[in-house]
């Protein structure tokens, strides 16, 4: 080490290992090259540029690898072969970033605690920032969008693209860079997604995915590793992008290394700062072509684990063995050892760009401002009366988006085929072919793709950016969508800013698709919906009738941070409630909405979640009455009311909710000699009910499989859901 410690930076206490001054360090780091009042580089073809940019790329790879090593755990092998092209990214003054690799975590997590963004945790110096590592509420072993400055969460593959998409179309004149891992290129959708969206969206490119191309996965060899650069790049021309800048440093080694994926870290000086300066450079161009119209990605190809302890998909994790006192993370540490005063370089250019520390500029950390909605204007149907609620509810969905214009309706099967055509006509479809036959139109608010996880993560990230959207689908196929949407739930939990709701809407549940069969008849996704509500912030709703939907929809569009699933049918049901006694009952949780005038020889309660479900429900009614049982019918329209506050991680998310039924409401609910909790779907979102009853006898009615039938009566009976067999049960139980 060449630098006294006195001239050491207090926020590199905790580095363990300092590195000899680099040659020509005076002359192109004698001071930081983002100058003060600025927040990028002038020149990104200057030498200073190229040499800063290394530097800061180095001490990326540092921090990442130490920060790994001091819990001997983490993945620093992917972030290492990345560093290079992050660096320029910073340089340039791209600081929005998000990724679609969870597992390049650490070296996010020390950009930010370069730029000081980490200072609001409390993490001001390498010591702190080790002793947080993977620690609860300290920094995540993947991204969270809790931490200082980071855009968006990333764990499940195949996700991050829908992030810089959202924020793109959020924020014009923006950049907003996506990393994605070649291991990851498998996954479902992640081209093909952006693919959808430049069609729709062609004017909006600013978001830049640029590949982390290394050849491995977490593993073992990535499946594009044997593409060649040729094949690369017309693969990702093949999915729409005009413009597609790739830097190979296999072109800038001079040691002869026999992988087609180069470490560019045992290059020599004058090549690795040859290889920087051409990744700058690229990013330089590739983030101008986006920025200027063109749909681009960048492409940096070098070996994983480029720089760190090892190379390969051996570098992707670490393990206990590989802690901090071992020779080959010294080894690995020691390679890239910096000396104080590029430290401190490192640190100004961090601090500069973008025009300040991430978590104070980044698009994320403030709230967007949204346009008023007022009033909704709810229309009201008299009780008895036969109206389709989801067709109730599009019409408050196309209100909505008249009044709010960058409201977002996502759907992948179509509006019209779930009785919400009222959707389309007054937002129309984004198409760049206009047909009014089809309510196309290229500045349309409904986004149409044919793929649940483009639906779901387009309007769950314009959610998580601060924006309305609604996602649309059969329930039956909401699955293929619904990891985004957890994903994005738990992020909205623990964010230190009100965003609104993810709101979803899921039609022509199992009951009405029988002629279909079971592939339209997968109602088990409720169960999902229901172990998530005690997560704290998810909220399964169940209106029982065209009233209770449209309140349902004004309840979760106007709630924040929390995940509103409604479940509703597209065929003319009963009217159960009027619209006040609708939101009474979504604030209680559950409401009577039938009990027989007169005492019988025992009481019968039926708790319900659904709507057509109540169909057999009420024939079971007539039939118990006429043999002298009193009848209670109750709607449970919001189940997760109806848990006691014990069972709920209320307290622990944003916008903390504490509302729940207390005993004296619920047992004038629920108390009876028999109680069937009853649903048209699974019966885990009948579990609070179940949990409460004082009644001495219970049962449940629900779901069991799918089958083709001609009509719903038909589905309903192959699955127990009929008057004759409630009323049979009813008897046996009664006595």
């Amino acid at each position: 080490m060449t630098t006294s410690a006195s001239a050491t930076p207090e926020f590199c206490k905790g580095i363990q290992h300092f590195g000899p001054v680099w040659e020509g360090f005076s002359q192109h780091a004698g001071s930081a090259v983002i100058k003060e009042g600025k927040s990028a580089i002038s020149d990104p073809h200057a030498a200073d540029a190229a040499y800063q940019t290394l530097l800061m790329a180095d001490a990326l790879r540092y921090l990442t690898l130490q920060t790994c090593g001091s819990k001997g755990s983490g993945h620093p092998g992917g972030f290492a072969s990345s560093a290079e092209a992050y660096a320029s990214l910073v340089m340039l003054g791209h600081t929005n970033i998000v990724t679609e690799v969870g597992h390049h975590a650490p070296g996010f997590y020390s950009a930010m605690f370069l730029d000081t963004s980490l200072e609001e945790m409390g993490i001001e110096t390498v010591t702190d920032m080790m002793a947080r590592f993977r620690e609860k509420h300290g920094l995540l072993g993947h991204l969270s969008g809790a931490i200082p400055g980071l855009l968006a969460p990333a764990g499940p593959l195949g996700q991050g693209q829908h992030f810089a998409m959202a924020g793109a179309l959020l924020h014009p004149g923006k950049l907003f860079p996506v990393t994605i891992g070649d291991g990851g290129m498998g996954e479902p959708y992640v081209l093909n997604s952006m693919l959808h969206f430049n069609t729709a969206y062609p004017k909006v490119t600013n978001f830049l995915p640029t590949l982390i191309w290394n050849g491995y996965s977490q593993e073992h060899h990535s499946m594009v590793s044997r593409f060649t650069n040729e094949q690369m790049i017309a693969y990702w021309k093949g999915h729409g992008f005009k413009e597609v800048v790739l830097v190979d440093a296999k072109e800038f080694d001079d040691t002869n290394q026999t992988s087609a994926y180069a470490d560019s870290s045992y290059f020599s000086h004058k090549q690795r700062l040859a290889f920087a300066g051409a990744v700058l450079a690229g990013v330089d161009r590739a983030a101008k072509s986006a920025l200027g119209g063109t749909l681009t990605a960048f492409i940096i190809k070098q070996m994983k684990g480029t720089g760190v302890h090892t190379v390969g998909a051996k570098s992707h994790n670490l393990y206990p063995a590989d802690s901090l006192d071992k020779p080959h993370m010294i080894d690995g540490l020691k390679r890239r050892a910096l000396p104080p005063e590029a430290w401190s370089i490192v640190r100004e250019n961090f601090v500069r760009a973008g025009g300040g520390p991430a978590a104070k500029t980044a698009v994320t950390e403030h709230v967007l401002e949204m346009a008023p909605l007022g009033k909704m204007p709810i229309h009201e149907f008299p009780k008895g009366e036969k109206a389709v609620p989801a067709t109730a509810m599009g019409a408050l969905v196309a209100y909505v988006g008249t009044q709010d214009k960058r409201f977002v309706v996502t759907n992948a099967d179509g509006n019209e085929a779930s009785a919400m055509k009222n959707i389309n006509d007054a937002l129309k479809i984004r198409h760049p072919t206009i047909d009014p036959l089809y309510n196309q139109e290229p500045e349309g608010q409904v986004y149409e793709p044919l793929n649940e996880d483009a639906c779901a993560g387009l309007a769950s990230a314009l959610t998580l950016f601060g924006s309305r959207a609604l996602w649309l689908s059969y329930e039956s196929f909401a699955i293929n969508g619904w990891p985004i949407v957890q994903t994005v739930t738990q992020a909205m939990a623990e964010l230190r800013r009100p965003t609104p709701s993810i709101v979803t809407m899921f039609t022509a549940g199992a009951l009405e698709q029988g002629r279909n069969g079971w592939t339209h008849q997968r109602p088990e996704i409720e169960n999902y919906f229901a172990a998530q509500m005690r997560n704290g912030n998810t909220y399964p709703l169940f209106p029982c009738d065209a009233n209770a939907i449209q309140v349902a929809y004004e309840y979760a569009t106007n709630s924040f941070n929390k995940c509103m699933v409604i479940i509703a049918s597209k065929s003319p049901l009963p009217v159960y409630m009027s619209v006040d006694e609708a939101r009474q009952a979504m604030e209680a949780g559950a409401s009577i909405i039938y009990e027989s005038k007169n005492a019988g020889k025992a009481t019968v309660v039926f708790g319900v979640t659904g709507d057509m479900v109540f169909l057999p429900v009420f024939e079971a009614r007539d039939r118990l009455e006429a043999e002298g049982y009193k009848v209670r019918i109750v709607a449970v329209v919001n189940p997760r009311r109806l848990y006691r506050p014990t069972d709920i991680a209320w307290d622990t998310v944003a916008e903390p909710d504490n509302k729940f039924m207390d005993d004296a409401h619920f047992n004038a609910l629920f108390d009876g000699d028999v109680l069937l909790a009853v649903s048209g779907g699974p019966s885990a979102v009948l579990e609070p009910i179940l949990l409460r009853t004082r009644a001495n006898k219970r049962d449940t009615f629900a779901w069991k499989r799918g089958e083709t039938t001609a009509s719903p009566g038909e589905i309903m009976e192959f699955n127990g859901l009929t008057a004759e067999a409630m009323t049979k049960r009813v008897k046996s139980m009664a006595g």
